[in-house]
């Protein structure tokens, strides 16, 4: 094969690289709904977007934040259920419980500050069919990012680079 030729990626690596990563998240999830709950000082803050198919939340969430919105499991969460293609979870906003709904292809940030490890997920909106999961796939440090102030600065994940992993 010649340089000027590219090669067709008929393993669709991309797409695996997608789903094994949001298998990661769903494995973290599920350790997470153990009697003991999170090990150690581990906890989550998962960002997603709000308004992509799937995603259910309350409406008075939805106008608060109608892009994306990052919450947290750590100590204060309740009923968290792990299935294939989503999570459900319990979680107070001022004081009153609310149900969230989040398949795993809404979340565009995965992070655990305890071990500073961190997954980063471009998700195209309006592309938002289950069964697509082609969105690019990043991991980056939490500096180079501009996300709210809730995740310190200075975390420095461990990086790796799936760039031979994208379509070009």
């Amino acid at each position: 094969m010649s340089d000027d030729q590219i090669s067709m990626d008929h393993m669709d690596y991309a797409n695996l690289t997608q789903t094994a990563l949001r298998g990661v998240i769903r494995s973290a999830l599920t350790r997470a709904t153990t009697p003991e709950g999170l090990p150690g000082e581990h906890h989550f803050y998962v960002t997603f977007l709000t308004r992509f198919e799937g995603v259910q939340v309350p409406a008075d969430l939805l106008a608060k934040y109608p892009h994306d919105i990052t919450i947290v499991l750590q100590h204060q969460f309740r009923d968290l259920k792990v299935l294939e293609n989503l999570f459900t979870v319990t979680l107070s906003f001022g004081g009153a419980p609310k149900v969230l709904v989040v398949p795993y292809t809404a979340i565009t940030r995965f992070y655990d500050p305890s071990v500073q490890f961190i997954l980063e997920f471009d998700v195209v909106e309006g592309d938002e069919d289950e069964d697509d999961l082609s969105q690019d796939l990043s991991i980056t440090p939490m500096a180079n990012t501009d996300k709210p102030d809730t995740l310190p600065e200075d975390a420095g994940p461990k990086v790796v680079s799936l760039d031979q992993f994208r379509k070009k």
